[in-house]
C-alpha cells in the first residue's frame, strides 16, 4: 500500500509503513532499518522480524560490546508474540508489550508466533532529559480528576526542577493551589505564568478552577 504522502511529503515530516522497509537477512531474523529509512537523528530505532516461531529476534547482548551503542533500549512488540530472556528471567510479550532494558543487562528474544516484529528504540541514558514540559501536567491529570489537588500539585511541581519559569506549568500549579485553597501560593504561580506566557491570562479569564481567587487577579469571570 502506497503512502498518502508519497508524491508530495510535507516539510518536516517523513512517513513509512513497516512493510516498506528492507528485510535484511541476519543469521536468524530480518533487520528492518527504520532509522536509515526515515533519516532519524535524535535516537536509534530499528526493527527485527521473524517469520516463523522459534526464530531468534534479538541476539543475546548487553549493549557493551564493540558493535553496541551503550544504549538504554525500549523494545515494543508490534506484531505477533515474543519471549524475552533478561539475564535469567523469561518474559512473555504479546503485541503491544513494552520493555525497557538498561545497558549492562543481558537480553535476547525469540519469536513465539509467526510474523513477529519487535521495534527497538535506543539512546544514551539521560540523553532524552529534561523531559518535555507537558509530561508533568499530563501526569497530574489523574490526581486532578480524582479531586486530589495536593497530589496533582506534587506531580506537576516535579517539572520545576527543569522548567522553573515555564508559563503553562506555573498556570497548572496555580490552578491546583487555588482548588486546594492555597491562595497566596496560587497567586504567585499565576503571576509567573502571566509574565512568561501571555496566553495564560486569557485562559484564566475562562477557567472556573480560579474562581476562588478571581478578584485577586483582577480578571473577569467566565462568560
Amino acid at each position: 500500500m502506497a503512502s498518502a504522502y508519497e508524491d508530495s511529503p510535507p516539510a518536516g515530516f517523513r512517513f513509512a509503513r513497516l512493510d516498506e522497509l528492507d528485510r535484511v537477512p541476519l543469521e536468524a531474523s530480518l533487520w528492518r532499518p527504520v532509522r536509515r529509512h526515515l533519516g532519524v537523528s535524535a535516537f536509534g530505532v530499528n526493527a527485527y522480524t521473524a517469520d516463523e516461531p522459534g526464530q531468534e529476534l534479538i541476539e543475546r547482548h548487553d549493549e557493551t560490546s564493540p558493535g553496541a551503542g551503550g544504549h538504554e533500549e525500549l523494545y515494543v512488540v508490534l506484531t505477533g508474540r515474543a519471549t524475552f530472556t533478561i539475564d535469567a528471567e523469561s518474559v512473555a510479550a504479546e503485541a503491544g508489550s513494552m520493555l525497557v532494558i538498561e545497558p549492562g543487562v543481558t537480553r535476547k528474544a525469540i519469536s513465539a508466533e509467526p510474523n513477529t516484529t519487535v521495534l527497538v528504540v535506543g539512546g544514551e541514558p539521560g540523553a532524552a532529559l529534561p523531559p518535555s514540559p507537558f509530561e508533568y501536567w499530563y501526569a497530574a491529570i489523574p490526581a486532578h480528576e480524582a479531586g486530589d489537588h495536593e497530589g496533582a500539585y506534587e506531580v506537576a511541581a516535579e517539572g520545576l526542577e527543569h522548567w522553573p519559569e515555564h508559563g503553562t506549568l506555573h498556570y497548572v500549579l496555580g490552578c491546583e493551589r487555588a482548588l486546594a485553597g492555597r491562595r497566596e501560593e496560587a497567586l504567585e504561580h499565576l503571576r509567573i505564568a502571566f509574565a512568561n506566557d501571555p496566553r495564560t491570562r486569557e485562559w484564566a479569564s475562562e477557567d472556573g478552577d480560579l474562581d476562588s481567587i478571581r478578584d485577586d487577579l483582577e480578571l473577569p469571570g467566565p462568560h
